[in-house]
């Protein structure tokens, strides 16, 4: 036998080797294998536009890895780890709310605090380290949602970790943004008590979805659309019960309305306890809006005014509309419905719904867009080819340096300031 055809076959026994014993390992390993590798790839993301920043506001010249990620918001936090909140809220000299700490919520500034006080870390390590974590957390988590729909775990790549549930960690990894999810930003941790709280109301498991619905919504503020979530789901599903006559109506007060108060009660406790502090009821809408250099929220129409400057006065007018009926037709498809349980759905309409009425859309809204997450599943849904789920992953990582490049490196604008991340 030539040694190009001993060559050959040792390639192939290798191949097959490692085929089998990827083929009998654990879900959770394999969860973290590729999420694992996901964030390494965002560490070389990181690190190779880190060395090309130049002259900013938080140094001179080229970063490292942890410098890099501890920069725009993480100030923020770091202010809250350091010094914690106002007492009162800042103002200019025309009555005005300056940017200040009240606007990021905080469980990641605290908790980091509780951590660095036993092993003294630092802000910067222990923050992205607890994103970290989180992150690993919320995937395992997500894949535990995943394999639960049977449209999904009946995938024809169902042999244990071929099936589709772990592409959709994959494609959820390696998402344009999924970077930040290694930085001293909230978005990881709020991504696993998120999880864990779709996972809890899935699993027909009140107490530890009120409990992961509390500290999701003092994390980041999607408290008020979790709560209209479960508002909408615990409706349906009296309505379900009482038309099915299994229950009398006033037995729809059950555990899970509870729950939904529960919601309510968090979604409103950080603005609640801006207006104790600081004594003023406007405390936390006022200091929301020094981004925006306006004092008022009114729904829907900054994305009327956005989409006037984007795309002109009809279709600018028009692409809210758009926008909405998009969103629409993808939660009425087949392939959502198929690989979503309805309260999935459910929530993804009501985080839409917050954020048309309450965002001001800019270049943060695509970071804004990772409560959807979930719509990882859908996608790898689509078709069952490894060639397409592939190419999802690809695609994704490679617009991790688009995001990177473009919003995280900082680059002064003519007009002073740069887009945020």
């Amino acid at each position: 036998m030539s040694t190009t055809s001993v060559a050959t076959a040792q390639r192939s026994r290798i191949g097959t080797s490692l085929q089998r014993a990827w083929e009998i390992t654990p879900w959770w390993l394999a969860v973290v294998l590729v999420y694992g590798l996901s964030r390494v790839w965002g560490w070389i993301v990181f690190t190779v536009v880190g060395r090309q920043q130049g002259p900013g506001p938080w140094g001179q010249g080229a970063m490292g890895y942890l410098q890099f990620v501890d920069i725009w918001d993480s100030d923020w936090y770091r202010r809250i780890f350091s010094e914690g909140y106002p007492a009162q809220i800042p103002r200019d000299v025309f009555g005005h709310a300056e940017q200040n700490q009240w606007a990021f919520y905080p469980v990641q500034p605290f908790l980091a605090r509780g951590i660095d006080a036993v092993t003294g870390t630092g802000w910067a390590l222990t923050a992205a380290t607890i994103s970290l974590l989180a992150g690993f957390g919320a995937a395992l988590v997500l894949y535990k949602i995943f394999d639960g729909v049977p449209a999904l775990r009946e995938s024809r790549w169902a042999n244990n970790v071929g099936k589709a549930p772990l592409w959709a960690v994959g494609v959820f990894a390696f998402n344009p943004v999924a970077p930040v999810l290694q930085t001293p930003y909230s978005e990881a941790l709020h991504l696993l008590f998120l999880s864990l709280a779709i996972l809890s109301v899935l699993r027909d498991k009140a107490l530890p979805a009120g409990v992961f619905t509390v500290l999701m919504a003092l994390t980041r503020p999607t408290g008020v659309a979790f709560a209209a979530a479960l508002g909408v789901w615990w409706l349906w599903r009296s309505v379900v019960s009482v038309r099915r006559r299994e229950r009398k109506w006033y037995r729809c007060a059950d555990r899970w309305l509870v729950v939904t108060l529960i919601a309510c009660a968090a979604a409103l406790s950080w603005p609640a306890i801006a207006w104790a502090v600081t004594g003023e009821l406007t405390a936390y809408t006022d200091t929301e809006t020094a981004w925006r250099g306006d004092d008022r929220v009114i729904p829907i129409l900054p994305w009327v005014d956005r989409g006037v400057n984007l795309f002109g006065p009809v279709a600018g007018v028009l692409a809210p509309v758009v926008l909405v009926a998009a969103v629409v037709l993808m939660l009425r498809s087949r392939v959502v419905k198929e690989a979503l349980p309805f309260f999935a759905r459910v929530w993804i309409a009501a985080y839409g719904g917050y954020l048309l009425l309450v965002l001001h859309p800019q270049s943060s809204t695509f970071r804004l867009l990772l409560p959807w997450a979930l719509l990882a599943g859908p996608l790898v849904h689509v078709s069952d080819s490894k060639a397409y789920r592939t190419l999802l992953i690809i695609t994704g990582a490679i617009l991790q340096f688009v995001w990177v490049g473009w919003l995280w490196h900082w680059k002064q604008l003519p007009g002073g300031g740069d887009f945020p991340p």
